[in-house]
C-alpha cells in the first residue's frame, strides 16, 4: 500500500510525539509509596494498672515501681534516715527476704512473713539470742497473706487458702501446706490476698476488683467469711475495690480496713479509703461512688454516694495504704492505745509521689477517726524510694514490726530509752 507524503508527515510526527512524551514520563520521579501507618500499640492484658492511662506526656511516665529483685543487705537498710516522734526507736529486726509483705506473729514468738513477687513464707526465729531467717514453704504462687490461730498457721495464696497445723514444731521440717478453701478467682490483678481472723474465731478473705475500675461479677470487690476449715463461706462486705489491709476494733469488735482507690481519675483524687464494717452485707460504693463523696466517671452515672457507706477516713491520693493493725500494747505511751498503725505503700501514679510510711490514726470514743498523723517517715526522699512499708504487726511486749518489700526486711520499733550493750 502507497502512503503519500502529507500521510507519512503525520505518522512521523506521531512517532515523535510518542517517544518523547514517554522519555519525558521515564524521567519524572516515581511516586512516593504510601507511608506506613503507625504501628499499633500493643495490647495490655486484663486487668493491667496502665488501662485508662491518660494520653499525655506527664501521665506517660506513671508506671508501677518495680522493687529490686533481691533483698538488701541488713547494712544497707535506710534506718538512719527514718523519723518517728520524740522517745520512739527503730532499728532491723531481720533482714534477707526478698519481697517480705504480710506479717503475724506465732504463740512461741515466731514471726511470719508472707510474700507477694515470690514463692516463698518465711519464719524468723529465735535462737541462742540471735534471730534467724528459714524459708517455711516455697513453690507457692502470690503466698501474700498470713493468719495465725492455736498453733496453725494459714496462708493465702493467689486463689486458694491452705494451712500448717502446729508450725512451730516443725519449722525445722515443715509439711506440705494442706488446701482447706479455693473457691478463689484467678484474676491477678488486686488477686492477692490480705487474711485475718476475727473475735468471731472466723477466716476473712478479700477478693479485689479484676482491675482498676471494672464492673465485675457477684464474685469480685467483696469480703468473705467462713470457718477456720474453709467451710461456710459468705460474702459480709461488698463495694470494695482492693483490700490489703484490715483488723478488729479491741473495744466493739467492728472490722476495719483500708481501701485503695481508683486510678487515673486524677493525681489529686481519689483518696485511699479507711472504713469501718457495722453490719453484715454492707456496700461502699465501689466502683460507682469514690471516698464517699465523687461519683465515679465512668460508672457513676445514675448513682447517689448516699446510697453506700461513707469511709471514716481518707488516707492521701494514690498512698497504697495497706496493713493495718490496731495497737492494744503497753509499751508505747496511753494516746496509743487502741489507734490504728496504718502501712502506705507509696503512690506510682503522682507526678509528686505520697506515702511510703506508717501513719497512726486516732479515734474518738465512739470509734470515728479524731486525727490521722505521721508516724514513721524517712522512705521517700526527692521523689524516690529508699523503702516501701506494707504490714504493721504489734508484738506481744508492744513493740510494732513493719515490713518493707522494697528492700526485703522487717523493722522493729520500740519506746523508751535504748537499751546499751554491756560493756559500751
Amino acid at each position: 500500500m502507497k502512503i503519500d507524503a502529507p500521510a507519512r508527515q503525520a505518522l512521523l510526527a506521531g512517532a515523535f510525539l510518542s517517544a518523547f512524551t514517554l522519555a519525558a514520563a521515564a524521567q519524572q520521579p516515581a511516586p512516593a509509596a504510601p507511608a506506613p501507618a503507625p504501628a499499633a500499640a500493643p495490647a495490655l492484658p486484663p486487668g493491667s494498672p496502665l488501662i485508662g492511662r491518660p494520653d499525655g506526656a506527664a501521665a506517660a511516665k506513671l508506671a508501677p515501681v518495680a522493687p529490686p529483685p533481691i533483698a538488701a543487705a541488713a547494712d544497707k537498710l535506710p534506718v538512719a534516715k527514718l523519723k518517728l516522734p520524740p522517745g520512739f526507736n527503730i532499728e532491723v529486726y531481720a533482714a534477707g527476704m526478698a519481697n517480705a509483705r504480710s506479717l503475724r506473729e506465732g504463740d512461741k514468738g515466731t514471726v511470719f512473713v508472707g510474700s507477694r513477687l515470690v514463692d516463698k513464707v518465711y519464719a524468723v526465729v529465735n535462737k541462742d539470742g540471735k534471730r534467724q531467717v528459714k524459708v517455711l514453704a516455697s513453690g507457692l504462687y502470690r503466698p501474700n497473706g498470713l493468719a495465725f490461730k492455736d498453733g496453725t498457721l494459714y496462708i493465702a495464696e493467689l486463689s486458694k487458702i491452705s494451712k500448717i497445723e502446729k508450725v512451730e514444731d516443725v519449722l525445722d521440717n515443715p509439711p506440705k501446706p494442706t488446701v482447706i478453701y479455693d473457691d478463689l478467682p484467678k484474676d491477678e490483678a488486686h488477686g492477692w490476698k490480705f487474711i485475718g481472723i476475727g473475735p468471731d474465731n472466723k477466716l476473712y478473705v478479700p477478693v479485689g476488683q479484676p482491675g482498676n475500675s471494672v464492673l465485675h461479677d457477684d464474685a469480685h470487690g467483696q469480703i468473705r467469711r467462713m470457718n477456720l476449715d474453709g467451710s461456710g463461706a459468705e460474702v459480709v462486705v461488698r463495694g470494695m475495690r482492693n483490700t490489703v489491709g484490715f483488723d478488729w476494733n479491741p473495744e466493739n469488735k467492728q472490722m476495719y480496713f483500708t481501701d485503695n482507690g481508683r486510678d487515673w481519675v486524677s493525681e489529686t483524687v481519689p483518696e485511699d479509703e479507711l472504713n469501718r464494717v457495722s453490719k453484715d452485707g454492707e456496700n461502699f460504693g465501689a466502683p460507682y461512688c469514690l471516698q464517699g463523696n465523687i461519683l465515679d466517671p465512668e460508672f457513676g452515672w445514675g448513682k447517689s454516694c448516699a446510697d453506700y457507706t461513707a469511709p471514716i477516713g481518707l488516707l492521701g491520693a494514690h498512698t497504697a495504704a495497706l496493713g493495718m493493725r490496731f495497737y492494744t500494747g503497753k509499751m508505747f505511751p496511753a494516746a496509743y492505745k487502741n489507734a490504728i498503725f496504718i502501712a502506705r505503700h507509696g503512690s506510682w501514679n503522682k507526678s509528686q509521689k505520697l506515702g511510703g510510711d506508717v501513719v497512726v490514726a486516732k479515734l474518738n470514743r465512739d470509734g470515728t477517726v479524731k486525727s490521722i498523723e505521721p508516724f514513721i517517715t524517712g522512705f521517700l526522699n526527692d521523689n524516690t524510694y529508699s523503702g516501701r512499708p506494707v504490714d504493721v504487726l504489734p508484738m506481744k511486749d508492744g513493740s510494732l514490726l513493719v515490713s518493707d518489700d522494697w528492700n526485703g526486711a522487717v523493722y522493729r520499733v520500740t519506746y523508751g530509752k535504748p537499751k546499751v550493750a554491756e560493756g559500751k
